[in-house]
């Protein structure tokens, strides 16, 4: 099954779906708004997605080898970083807009489909930042565990 297919099944065709018009200032920034929500819950989802496999490698490497890998010290740390991590994401994501208006400004109507390029690719690139943590520790353990290091 394809990408596209699985889109319209979940009934979230619409975050991506394409403008026939160039819209005016407020319409930009309205498309943009409509989509916030949706963009803090999927990239949220992968966040706390994180968060369980940080803690369970913690929890493994914690048992295994005598220390937390994946677990700042002090712990208080990783909940900063998670609030910091929302706030930054929200403010690149009020940059997609910003930065449509500005292509709008400069490129007239070759700027149609700007607004829905850099939301799929910044709501792509926002998930990947968010699993980065887990993948990167999950192979920290693999080799801590192929190589007892």
């Amino acid at each position: 099954m394809n990408l596209r297919k699985l889109i319209h099944q979940t009934r979230c065709a619409w975050l991506f779906e394409p403008r026939a018009e160039t819209l005016v200032r407020f319409e930009v920034i309205q498309w943009w708004e409509k989509r916030r929500l949706p963009y803090n819950l999927i990239v949220g989802l992968m966040g706390v997605l994180t968060c369980v496999i940080t803690l369970l490698i913690a929890a493994i490497s914690s048992e295994i080898f005598g220390e937390s890998l994946a677990m700042p010290d002090p712990p208080i740390l990783a909940i900063f970083g998670v609030i910091l991590f929302g706030f930054a994401a929200n403010v690149c994501f009020t940059g997609g807009w910003i930065a449509e208006l500005l292509a709008q400004k400069l490129w007239n109507e070759k700027a149609a489909h700007f607004g829905q390029i850099s939301f799929t690719l910044g709501l792509g690139f926002s998930v990947l930042l968010a699993l980065a943590p887990a993948a990167l520790f999950t192979l920290i353990l693999f080799l801590r565990l192929l190589f007892r290091w």
